[in-house]
């Protein structure tokens, strides 16, 4: 078969996208249950891009943009307007791409306000821009969905970055901006005249630990004690945490975590980027991909964090409290993810954007990639230029952060 007979269209709302086409793409291995392994074998059709299917990513299905758009957390009036890009071959979906017409660049984690200020300051209009990415969501995962069934996989892939590419001059956007895109993803877009951009995160990795005190016992003398003693004044104040995901999660439980969730956007963003009925959506459609991590003190809940089960990753994904107690963050967000990672025997925590301090409780650096489509040779040549020096600084930095890593080195480390 050729590309010539592929119809690509974009479609402004994911309501207006069969959900079981939609997902049909962007998990053709379908759900597996957590911790079940592919044994590293390649989907039918995956082509060069070996292992892009390999996992089952909460993110990139449906549901989750279901309840961004039909939540009012994404749409039109917050500046994120749907331009997904489908691509059908005699009537069937065979691939979608994420896709949103942005009027800024708030809720993206990969930044680039600095390469707006200065487009605009040369007599350029770098907004509206496209942008292909799940919404508030700082994870790695698909960004060129093709279903599994298929025998040109890539080809698709290829046509699909380029209708991107067209869909861009039809819209009269200044550039497109894959983030946080698989690794063999970003390989292709670069092929296609892509820039390549690398950022870090602090993933968690799990070594085969039957229990958190395995985990411990990896650790240096110095690190190990410190994590216990954090662990143990977390709690200290009679504080309980309980685990609630699937049948457990209850309105009662999304509106006390509703208000975490605000109480830490006001001070981060100004105004928190999700609405109260996203959550109330997800846990509909969701409810055995999420687990919420919860404390209480005194019959009520006062701090919690939200993660997303894959496959074999566990996602961490925002946190909150009313009360402030010393290491409580810590608790919730990284040490019970870890606990949550191993018992379910998950590979990996992905804990989130930023966070040196995270590199001290076990969650070691790993490079995340975007891809950037720029028209203007002047423009691309100065972010070009830029970027070079950007990818070496960060390759150099996760260098030099793993040398910090907690772990245990040898005999004489005093462990």
């Amino acid at each position: 078969m050729s590309s010539s007979d592929i119809e690509l269209q974009a479609v402004p709302s994911i309501g207006d996208i069969p959900a079981e086409a939609w997902d049909a793409c962007a998990n053709p291995g379908g759900k597996r249950d957590a911790g079940e392994s592919t044994g590293g074998a390649s989907l039918p059709g995956s082509g060069s891009c070996e292992g892009l299917r390999e996992r089952y990513n909460p993110f990139v299905t449906h549901a989750f943009y279901h309840a961004l758009e039909a939540s009012r957390s994404a749409w039109p009036r917050t500046g994120w307007a749907a331009q997904h890009l489908i691509a059908r071959r005699g009537g069937t979906i065979i691939g979608v791409v994420p896709c949103y017409l942005k009027s800024h660049s708030r809720g993206e984690y990969v930044f680039d306000a600095g390469w707006a200020d200065a487009y605009e300051r040369a007599g350029g209009r770098y907004y509206p821009k496209l942008q292909v990415s799940v919404p508030f969501t700082p994870a790695t995962g698909p960004r060129l969905l093709v279903r599994g069934d298929i025998s040109d996989a890539r080809q698709v892939r290829e046509l699909l970055v380029k209708g991107l590419m067209a869909l861009c001059r039809t819209v009269q956007a200044s550039s497109v901006h894959v983030t946080f895109a698989q690794r063999d993803e970003w390989e292709l877009l670069a092929s296609s005249g892509f820039l390549q951009r690398t950022d870090r995160q602090f993933h968690w990795q799990n070594e085969g630990y039957a229990t958190f005190d395995d985990f411990l016992g990896a650790l240096n003398s110095r690190h190990r004690k410190a994590i216990k003693r954090e662990r143990r004044e977390a709690v200290a104040p009679g504080i309980t945490i309980e685990h609630l995901t699937g049948n457990d999660l209850t309105e009662d439980a999304f509106d006390a975590f509703f208000d975490f969730y605000q109480e830490t956007g006001s001070r981060k963003w100004g105004s928190p980027y999700l609405t109260r009925d996203f959550y109330t959506r997800v846990a509909e459609t969701m409810a055995d991909d999420i687990l919420l991590v919860m404390a209480k003190r005194n019959g009520r809940w006062i701090a919690g964090a939200i993660n997303f089960i894959g496959s074999d990753t566990l996602f961490g994904r925002h946190w909150g409290a009313i009360e402030h107690h010393p290491f409580l963050h810590f608790e919730v967000c990284y040490y019970q993810a870890i606990e949550f990672a191993i018992r379910r025997k998950l590979k990996r925590v992905e804990a989130g954007a930023q966070g040196e301090h995270k590199l001290a409780r076990g969650y070691l650096p790993k490079e995340t990639y975007s891809a950037h489509y720029i028209p203007d040779p002047g423009f691309r040549h100065a972010v070009a230029d830029y970027l070079k020096r950007e990818r070496q600084y960060v390759a150099q930095s996760v260098d030099e952060l793993a040398d910090y890593a907690p772990f245990r080195k040898g005999d004489g480390d005093g462990s």
